[in-house]
């Protein structure tokens, strides 16, 4: 319920009185009430909220930080969950760059002091198209999910079709966003995966192939971990019905993987968050688009891109939108997509990321990976009753099958945590044909001993059941 307050609020501003009046005035109402109108009574709050009595700044905090405390920090536990949110070292610069009064509030909007923003944004862009080996990438959305989301919408619109397959391997709460930000536009199905690979069935792929398919997306690395091998294979199908070949990637694979432009994809996607961005429980997500430079996938971008032209002297170069006409900025409500806020800043720290590894750190990061998390799934192979629940090849992501164990995974990893070790994610409830399976994940940041001590306990927990 509004209220017309006879006083200021600290936090809020323009609730001074005059002023308030004065905006309402201009803009020929009497009461902050008639904002609402549009909203129907039946949603509306008609009683005063039952809150507590107001804390002066200091208790808040006092009570805020009680709160935090309540959390279980990643760093103050042995962590193996990954699932799209991931534990990588990030080196102390990424935090000391993107935390400058330059670049801390980064937005896309243009009403401030640009401070080598821009510049800031075209070099990520550069760098980011360098490692996934494409022409042009945006400045970032939100995340992964909105990123595909975002790619399929852009290959309805270039073929003027409205289905998209994806396969059922697709983390279940990425896949309902992708399907609640494309409905009604688009229709999203699904194919099989192999049962005993985890890659694509592509069998049922051929099956549901037609002319109305717009986008086949696909991950490599997928969510459940596997290398997906058939790239070329899938994108050959996908534009053998004229289709649009997405590939949603973890960027920091690409040091030891292919890029996906090189087996066929036309849009890649994906997440910046493992390039210099702490999980913040949770937070710190961006997602990327990539393209080639051709005007049919610029143009289909909504949101901003930055380029660089030389100016009016000789030498001298500047930094600006591309084709700022075809944003929902420029476009309002006619644009292809509403596009507001945007995770600029952590675009910013992804190219301070990229530009301090460089190819061969972005190498020796992958190849470490690779080599630990190939290193526990030996050890935790040898657990009675434990083993690996797909046999393709995998990147720092494993499904872990405890069914013979007779434990559930929620037990398992209660008993974990009385170790001070957060185990992977259970997938009982996203895929329940598999019984007690779980998600682990393993980074650069986990030493031999922290591998061996999640073996010992896995085994010590195992074999109490057995």
């Amino acid at each position: 319920m509004a209220e017309n307050r006879t006083y200021s609020h600290p936090y809020i501003p323009n609730t001074v009185p005059e002023v308030r009046d004065a905006m309402l005035k201009e803009i020929g109402l009497t009461s902050m009430d008639q904002l609402h109108d549009a909203i129907p009574d039946s949603l509306k709050l008609d009683r005063r909220m039952n809150l507590p009595p107001a804390m002066n700044e200091y208790e808040l905090r006092r009570h805020i930080d009680s709160l935090l405390a309540k959390n279980k920090h990643g760093a103050d536990y042995l962590n193996f969950l990954g699932a799209g949110c991931w534990q990588h070292f990030i080196p102390a610069v990424c935090d000391e760059i993107n935390q400058r009064s330059e670049f801390v509030t980064a937005y896309a909007g243009e009403p401030y002091e640009d401070h080598g923003r821009f510049q800031a944004l075209f070099e990520y862009q550069s760098l980011l198209a360098e490692l996934v080996d494409m022409d042009v990438v945006n400045v970032p959305t939100f995340d992964w999910a909105q990123a595909a989301s975002t790619a399929i919408r852009m290959a309805g619109r270039i073929t003027g079709r409205k289905t998209a397959l994806l396969p059922r391997s697709v983390d279940p709460d990425k896949a309902a966003i992708i399907s609640n930000y494309c409905t009604p536009v688009m229709d999203i199905q699904f194919i099989e995966i192999d049962q005993v690979t985890g890659r694509m069935d592509l069998d049922d792929l051929r099956s549901k192939l037609s002319d109305d398919v717009a986008a086949v997306y696909f991950e490599n690395p997928g969510y459940l971990g596997i290398i997906e091998d058939q790239g070329a294979e899938i994108s050959g199908l996908a534009h053998g019905v004229n289709a649009v070949s997405i590939v949603g990637v973890d960027p920091i694979s690409l040091g030891v993987l292919e890029p996906p432009g090189r087996y066929g994809a036309d849009i890649i996607c994906g997440d910046l968050q493992p390039l210099g961005m702490h999980m913040n429980y949770g937070g710190g997500q961006a997602g990327f688009i990539a393209t080639r430079d051709e005007e049919k996938y610029v143009m289909e971008y909504p949101s901003r891109l930055f380029g660089i032209v030389p100016t009016e002297v000789e030498g001298e170069y500047g930094f600006g939108d591309v084709a700022y006409e075809r944003t929902s900025f420029a476009l309002r409500e006619k644009g292809k997509e509403s596009v507001g806020t945007q995770t600029a800043l952590w675009g910013i720290t992804a190219g301070v990321y990229l530009s301090l590894l460089g190819p061969a750190g972005m190498q020796e990061v992958g190849s470490t990976i690779i080599q630990k998390s190939h290193y526990a799934v030996k050890k935790l192979s040898d657990i009675p009753g434990v083993s690996l629940r797909f046999e393709g090849a995998f990147f720092k992501e494993f499904v872990v099958d405890f069914n013979d164990t007779g434990l559930s995974v929620a037990e398992i990893n209660r008993r974990l945590m009385e170790e001070g070790i957060f185990g992977g994610k259970d997938l009982s409830a996203g895929y329940p044909e598999w019984g007690q399976c779980a998600l682990y994940c393993v980074t650069e940041i986990h030493t031999q001993s922290d591998l061996d001590r999640l073996v010992a306990a896995l085994r010590s927990i195992a074999c109490t059941s057995l």
